[in-house]
């Protein structure tokens, strides 16, 4: 007979994904950076700007050319020039002068700020009326005001958004330094499961599986790798976890997790090459019966079956897996999760770590959370979910109007 699993603290649970090492780094070209882990800190080696530009259109001038000038005592200033886009001015401002200029442009030698065009008037080819004054340093960029050479401006771990492939381009980085995107094998298992493109006989279901983790794989940063529906058999899922092992970075087998008869996830597991079992049940819901094993640098999880629990699971416990040995440091993790006001009672049974799936609703500007109720079968409860809130492993349950962190799915 099967011994019944015990469960493993949450906590403790997520201590394992330190142990693992992080994937190697490769070069990418800046064009493909979006997205990526940065494996190197980037230290600036020019000033940002690296000459003081002009942030509007208007006229550089010294800032004390223009003191106590109102509409209705102007100042007049002789025009010197005009500052051509691209190119370093070939003449200074003195008291007095100023010289046209656009959004961009280099100040002049002898100017430090800019007065906007708005509050200027031409009188003639060379001269202008000065409405307003302005202070050194306005409406400019100092040189190096954005980024000073030496500084470290992006810290290895963090992962790379528009913006920071922006300033990367302003360094003139071609190329980049990246953590690689892990390999995830995605293996379902079960006699029931058939391929999607298939029409079930009774007592059979569609592969949803390979879907829903894969797509998911994805949006932590990994790339998944499906190796299709395994029966239940020993010798064929021991197989093709060995396959797994070899082309991937961490394997997640969906399904054989529970303590059934015809359950060999734990079996196959325990029998890879210095297989150590971490885990086998959490103390969570759903997804209680999840396995995590270890088989020389590799994490293999044996999640549940059930749709909805193996999402759960996935984006409780995985996804911190996946991100760790994908590089991503702890500070750069997405943590932005709404509040919301519970919008109904909640039971629920201590020693364990209820996740529960809602719905955000505002209403008359208060946000609200909506648990979705139904069972961990139901793939629509997934679809109809905003996110989950958690409900403690010593809690009996939250009163209606309880404030919730929500986390977003």
């Amino acid at each position: 007979m099967k011994e019944f699993f015990k469960v493993t603290d949450l906590k403790q649970v997520l201590a394992y994904a330190s142990d693992l090492p992080r994937v190697e780094a490769e070069e990418i070209s800046l064009e493909k950076a979006a997205g990526r882990v940065l494996a190197d800190n980037i230290v600036s080696n020019v000033d940002l700007p690296d000459f003081v530009r002009s942030t509007m259109d208007g006229y550089a001038v010294k800032a004390s050319s223009t003191f106590g000038s109102t509409e209705g005592s102007p100042g007049y200033l002789s025009i010197k020039g005009a500052v051509e886009m691209g190119e370093s001015p070939a003449f200074s401002i003195a008291s007095g002068e100023a010289a046209k200029i656009s959004t961009g442009g280099m100040l002049p030698h002898g100017a430090d700020s800019v007065v906007m065009i708005e509050h200027t008037e031409a009188i003639d080819n060379a001269t202008i009326e000065v409405y307003k004054s302005v202070a050194p340093g306005q409406n400019v960029l100092e040189k190096g005001e954005d980024v000073r050479k030496g500084d470290t401006i992006l810290a290895c771990g963090r992962k790379l958004r528009s913006q920071e492939t922006g300033l990367l381009a302003a360094l003139g980085k071609e190329t980049i330094s990246v953590y690689r995107q892990p390999a995830i094998a995605v293996i379902s298992t079960g006699d029931e499961i058939v391929p999607v493109n298939e029409i079930p006989e009774p007592g059979q279901i569609r592969d949803i599986n390979t879907y829903t983790l894969a797509s998911l794989v994805r949006a932590a940063g990994g790339v998944p790798v499906p190796l299709g529906i395994v029966r239940d058999n020993f010798n064929d899922l021991f197989e093709t976890c060995t396959k797994a092992s070899a082309q991937s970075d961490m394997v997640l087998i969906s399904g054989g997790s529970s303590v059934g008869t015809r359950d060999f996830t734990i079996e196959v597991l325990s029998a890879m090459p210095e297989a150590d079992i971490l885990v086998h049940g959490i103390s969570i819901s759903p997804g209680k019966p999840t396995i995590l094993a270890r088989s020389r640098n590799l994490a293999l999880w044996g999640l549940p079956g059930h749709a909805v629990s193996a999402m759960v699971v996935f984006e409780i416990v995985v996804r911190p897996f996946i991100e760790h040995i994908a590089g991503l440091a702890p500070e750069y993790k997405n943590s932005f999760n709404p509040h919301a006001l519970l919008s109904r009672n909640l039971s629920s049974a201590q020693g364990r770590i209820d996740f529960v799936r809602v719905r955000l609703v505002e209403k008359e500007g208060v946000l609200w959370a909506e648990p979705i109720l139904g069972k961990s079968g139901l793939i629509n409860t997934m679809v109809k979910a905003d996110g989950l809130i958690e409900i403690g492993i010593n809690s009996e349950g939250l009163d209606k109007g309880t404030e919730v962190e929500v986390l977003l799915l």
